[in-house]
């Protein structure tokens, strides 16, 4: 298939992304968000749309070093065939791990290489069939896998799919799982009897598993501790804070731990207009989720089987949505040098420093504020490459 001029002007852009990434900043200035750069391309909404549903997205926005291989909406039809996991896998075969700019991929040393793709990289691939081998030859750029389908043809920069019969095996469904029954054995039987309870949020909760879920259950003494609130509460209050425990996407215990930042929850998306989000900090192995009105710990893992991980929190997840945030107080000024020589004994147990926990939901909007502004300016780079 002949390669558009789009789809060259495309691939700039998409290893654009990758040059920022690399350039020397500070760490909020490195965040992208690979759907929406996309997005502008219409003849790659399929591609798009994929990286979303396979939650491909997330992963490749979190890295720092990329170069995703995009095709267009013609050549994505030859996944329609093969189930959301096994087109999960295909896909990851376009995201190498590296950066490959235009200058690079035109003057690959000896006229070839090889690089690991995401496929590889994330331990899904048998063997070293996740890497791509990248070949200039006569002035053109193609991609193979080693072990490709015979009558394959090198994907040319990119007009194809990239062919992989490892990547495009069969991949089993998940097995299917009690959500109840697994909140009942470990820690959580009394938050499983509370979605036992309410219909929408199960239902909910079971139609987003399979897809990618990520359940924050409070251990029965949390439950306890909230009975009486939560007892207070609308019925509609009752089913956005039951929700704002679910994220609608995969997240292993890892990842929790070598990333921060605000996440969007099923209450999200039930409610119009309202966040319903909270950010993920991490300190060492302790994780923590921090709603502006309270700070929960996870303290085990329930169950983590890819696309769903449930773990145990010690506090019940308020929303800023529905109770009020708690601030910060002021810091206590320091007493004067005069008058702490002046003070018999010298004695120091008015110290107010150990128990004053800053509230980093002030921070929030800096930081967000911040990842739009690189990404706009990804955008313009992307853009002045077409000039």
């Amino acid at each position: 298939m002949a390669r558009s001029r789009p789809a060259v002007l495309l691939s700039l852009a998409v290893v654009a992304l990758a040059a920022t990434a690399l350039a020397p900043a500070p760490a909020a200035a490195t965040k992208y968000n690979i759907t929406k750069l996309l997005a502008p391309y219409k003849q790659y909404s399929r591609f798009n749309e994929m990286l979303s549903r396979t939650r491909l997205a997330y992963d490749i926005n979190r890295r720092q070093t990329i170069t995703v291989l995009a095709v267009d909406n013609a050549a994505m039809s030859a996944l329609d065939h093969y189930s959301l996991q096994t087109i999960r896998h295909i896909l990851s075969l376009h995201v190498l791990v590296d950066y490959y700019g235009d200058k690079k991929l035109k003057k690959l040393a000896h006229g070839s290489t090889a690089s690991s793709s995401m496929y590889q990289a994330t331990g899904a691939a048998s063997g070293m069939s996740g890497y791509v081998n990248i070949t200039r030859k006569d002035g053109k750029v193609s991609f193979t896998t080693d072990d490709a389908d015979a009558t394959a043809k090198p994907t040319r920069y990119i007009s194809s799919i990239i062919s992989s019969a490892d990547a495009e095996a069969p991949v089993p469904p998940p097995a299917p799982v009690d959500l109840v029954e697994l909140l009942s054995k470990k820690y959580c039987k009394s938050f499983a009897s509370l979605l036992s309870a309410n219909a929408d949020v199960l239902r909910t909760l079971n139609e987003t598993k399979d897809n990618g879920l990520t359940l924050f259950c409070p251990v029965d003494s949390a439950v306890a501790a909230f009975a009486a609130t939560y007892k207070n509460l609308t019925a509609k209050a009752k089913t956005a804070i039951l929700l704002y425990h679910g994220v609608p996407d995969y997240f292993s215990l890892q990842l929790l731990k070598s990333n921060n930042g605000m996440v969007t929850t099923l209450a999200t998306a039930s409610e119009n207009k309202k966040d319903y989000s909270y950010d993920v900090q991490n300190k060492g192995e302790t994780v923590t989720l921090q709603t502006r009105v309270v700070t929960s710990s996870i303290t085990a893992t329930v169950g983590d089987m890819e696309p769903l991980a449930v773990y145990a929190v010690n506090k019940f997840l308020k929303p800023k949505e529905i109770f009020k945030v708690v601030e910060a107080p002021a810091p206590a000024p320091e007493p004067s040098k005069k008058k702490s020589k002046a003070a018999d004994g010298g004695d120091d147990s008015s110290d107010d420093s150990g128990d004053v926990t800053a509230d980093k939901g002030d921070a929030a909007p800096a930081a967000m504020l911040a990842r739009w502004v690189a990404a706009a300016t990804t955008a313009v780079a992307a853009f002045a490459l077409m000039g």
